[in-house]
């Protein structure tokens, strides 16, 4: 008797509005739909590496969204504690709120911290430029993320043989980089700061930043110092001594002065000539090529010329 009674407790009836719901019903809930969401309820994503700036493309948008409102919706996330994180969407909310928007179209989805750092990362590659800061603490997160994920593996990272690929391989595979560039993005995040904005500034070379990026943040700041003060980068070779000094201990404030010091290749003086100064004297058709092998046949002539008069 007690054995039956627990069965009847353990049989769920159906509700009524259930009875009458059709499949096509049921599908419609569990799809996605769009909702209009306070723009004060959403969050930016925490540790978003992606630089969301009010530059001409910025305002360009915002004008639109004036005009037409966000056509797109944003992709969030629900928070345990309320409101919303931003997944996707970060430069449509800027331009909303910058419009003066007070609310914005929103997907909402359940996912895991993990999946949502994927497609968030996922969804700002796309972009028509990405630097190389951005790229660096973005390849970080990502792998990160798919290494935690390794323990969950799927068809996507498991190869023919049925071994589970390395995660920086997916991730080299995902982007179009060669694995090694992948850990050479993520060396850029131990850079300090200013010298990560030198890099995506394009005032000093990505891979001697590479190299740099070995040396503990006291020796970078001095490093910083000496560049601001001479106004010159070092070269990859310059770099890699001091990273090996570095590893070695005996990089000090006075052998990077000494190693910034040294005349690069690219930094020697170089002899300019107008083009004004000479061309009455040159065919039209000349180009510059010739015209610098012609100089440096004039100028052989002249020092022979010169070596002869002065053994008379």
């Amino acid at each position: 008797m007690a054995e039956k009674e627990q069965r009847r407790a353990g049989i769920k009836l159906t509700s009524v509005d259930d009875l009458f719901v059709t499949e096509e019903g049921r599908q419609e809930a569990a799809r996605e739909k769009v909702l209009e969401l306070p723009l004060a309820e959403i969050s930016d994503f925490q540790e978003h590496p992606f630089k969301v700036k009010t530059d001409e493309a910025m305002l360009e948008m915002v004008e639109s969204v004036k005009e037409y409102g966000v056509l797109v919706p944003v992709l969030v996330r629900p928070k345990a504690d309320g409101g919303y994180e931003m997944v996707a969407g970060h430069r449509r909310k800027r331009a909303s709120e910058l419009a003066g928007k007070e609310s914005i179209p929103c997907l909402v989805r359940e996912l895991d911290h993990d999946q949502a750092i994927i497609i968030m990362i996922d969804s700002n590659l796309q972009r028509e430029y990405v630097s190389p800061s951005e790229k660096a603490f973005a390849y970080k997160m990502k792998l990160e993320a798919m290494k935690r994920q390794a323990g969950r593996p799927d068809k996507d990272n498991v190869s023919q043989l049925g071994t589970q690929k390395r995660s920086d391989q997916l991730l080299a595979d995902q982007v179009g980089e060669s694995r090694n560039q992948i850990q050479r993005y993520i060396r850029l995040t131990e850079l300090i700061p200013a010298i990560l904005d030198m890099v995506d500034q394009k005032q000093i070379a990505f891979s001697p930043a590479v190299e740099i990026s070995y040396l503990p943040e006291q020796e970078q700041t001095a490093l910083l110092e000496k560049m601001q003060a001479e106004d010159r980068t070092p070269s990859l070779a310059q770099a890699q001594r001091m990273k090996k000094l570095s590893q070695s201990g005996n990089l000090t404030v006075e052998v990077i002065a000494v190693i910034m010091e040294e005349e690069k290749p690219t930094q020697q003086a170089k002899l300019v000539i107008p083009r004004e100064r000479v061309k009455g004297f040159l065919p039209h058709e000349i180009t510059e090529k010739q015209l610098e092998e012609l100089l440096v046949q004039l100028l052989k002539e002249w020092s022979r010329k010169r070596k002869r008069e002065h053994e008379r």
